[in-house]
């Protein structure tokens, strides 16, 4: 007789990543204990100080000295958030890791919901919100990345990815040996498995500061993610390559079939002038593309890292 699975649910890390949230953070920690207490046998939560301007350090290294159960680290500067999601989840030493944002929209009360959706044929499930609290410029922008995540997840899932995310500590193998600086953790965790999942949870709206993604940062993030983990650029490259090549020699037969039918051939210097505009932007697209991988394969021969660790609590 067989004895039963280990509940490995009830051992969980909680990673969340740290930007000028100085003020959030007492709050978070206080919400946060109560249902890892309710919930968990084994439990610990790693915030990363992402290169915070303000107190959140501090408050870091203070919170883990008078709990057992909290651990910092801080970085040397501003990575971005997925790359401190990428420290912590590689200090995690739980057997499920949690992740979730400093500013109090994801609520630990909802943390139960998704530790009870991971089931056993699942290895990663998101708590996304029925609807997105931000503004329009910002859901306009977070749809487009979530759109392009897709392509470069393979995954449908991806529409409906989100920052309050849980998965199996085991998937981190996957990318045990990544190390490039532009980092997107659901594409990472794609690597290791095809079992994604995502249930509805309650979104909460933001009590103090303001976000750190604009409009711009999202889309910025969305070119890494195509540059980075896809090859959809190219394949546009290629086929508006071709798509002109046809344009071109469309062109050039009706020029042709001008001159022998009716002794004309049409107006030179127009005609002329568009064709060549057309090809010399399809030429350049492709050129600033072909750029853009260029420049990601430059970074990882440099062997530029996903960051650096200044130190950590006690």
């Amino acid at each position: 007789m067989t004895s039963p699975p280990h509940d490995s649910r009830k051992s969980l890390s909680v990673v969340v990543p740290v930007y000028n949230a100085a003020q959030n953070l007492p709050e978070l920690v206080e919400r946060l204990e109560p249902v890892l207490v309710a919930n968990c046998d084994e439990y610990e939560l790693i915030m990363v100080n992402d290169g915070s301007k303000d107190e959140s350090w501090k408050l870091i290294d203070d919170l883990a000295k008078d709990r057992g159960w909290v651990r910092g680290i801080d970085l040397t500067r501003n990575y971005g958030q997925h790359n401190a999601l990428l420290v912590g989840i590689r200090a995690a030493q739980k057997e499920i890791i949690l992740t979730m944002d400093d500013d109090l929209q994801h609520p630990p009360e909802e943390i139960p919901k998704l530790m009870a959706a991971l089931t056993d044929d699942l290895d990663v499930v998101y708590g996304t919100p029925e609807e997105l609290p931000h503004s329009a410029g910002r859901n306009l922008a977070s749809m487009i990345t979530k759109i392009i995540l897709q392509k470069a997840m393979g995954a449908d899932t991806a529409r409906r990815i989100d920052a309050f995310r849980i998965f199996r500590r085991v998937m981190r193998e996957g990318f045990a040996k990544f190390s490039g600086p532009f980092v997107s953790i659901d594409v990472l965790l794609t690597w290791a498995t095809s079992r994604f999942s995502w249930i509805y949870v309650e979104h909460e709206p933001r009590k103090r500061g303001q976000s750190n993604y604009t409009f711009y940062r999202l889309l910025t993030h969305a070119l890494n993610l195509l540059t980075g983990f896809s090859t959809l650029p190219l394949q546009i490259a290629s086929w508006t390559g071709f798509a002109t090549l046809i344009f071109g020699f469309f062109a050039m037969s009706y020029a042709l079939i001008r001159n022998f039918i009716e002794g004309a051939a049409p107006a030179g210097f127009p005609f002329l002038v568009s064709l060549v505009t057309i090809l010399s932007g399809a030429q350049l697209m492709a050129l600033g593309i072909i750029g853009e991988y260029l420049a990601r394969a430059h970074f990882r021969i440099m062997d530029r890292p996903a960051f650096v660790i200044r130190q950590e609590t006690d």
